[in-house]
């Protein structure tokens, strides 16, 4: 069991109705009266559906293990993205909107780990970072600085990140997955 409050966005747990549940997002928030809640956006793995919802930070669930495999992303078509496991080259599918937000970081043959409940697919865990490629910029201002508030660049994947004014289309640069941050160019 664990208490609300040390659930971390990528944690799974079972709900009390038995739901197999993956934590989006956690917010800990402290109303100006009354008591501190976590709000959390969550997201039922078997039906799809994604959900806001607050608990009290003692509030205690089940938290499900879950075994990661090495994996490469292959390709998406439809509604499902593909994967191979790395050792076994068996392929796995997830559907698309299980994996929206990861899928803005992946290009084809990015390695992830796949997310297991038992024999059950249930996920991806990204790089730390990811390279890629702009695509769409406003122009570089000749004598930008580093420290200026940046612009937003749309990369290869669709992904939008705001980066420093000197880069520029066609540049490769390294992003965060974890928050989709500008870390630096990528070296050639």
């Amino acid at each position: 069991m664990v208490e609300a409050i040390d659930l971390k966005a990528g944690m799974a747990f079972i709900d009390k109705n038995g739901k197999l549940i993956k934590v989006m997002e956690t917010n800990h928030h402290k109303p100006g009266k009354g008591n501190t809640v976590m709000q959390m956006k969550l997201y039922d793995i078997r039906s799809g559906s994604t959900v806001q919802t607050t608990m009290r930070p003692t509030e205690k669930v089940e938290q499900a293990i879950l075994e990661t495999k090495d994996a490469q992303y292959l390709y998406t078509q439809d509604d499902t993205a593909y994967f191979m496991d790395m050792e076994s080259y068996e392929q796995y599918e997830l559907p698309t909107t299980s994996i929206e937000e990861e899928l803005k970081y992946l290009l084809e043959n990015t390695p992830v780990k796949i997310e297991f409940y038992g024999d059950e697919v249930i996920g991806i865990t990204l790089p730390s970072t990811v390279e890629l490629k702009v695509t769409e910029t406003s122009p570089s201002i000749k004598g930008a600085s580093v420290t200026g508030s940046g612009k937003p660049a749309t990369m290869e994947t669709g992904l939008v990140v705001n980066v420093p004014d000197f880069i520029k289309e066609g540049e490769t640069l390294v992003i965060g997955t974890q928050n989709g941050t500008y870390q630096r160019r990528a070296e050639n």
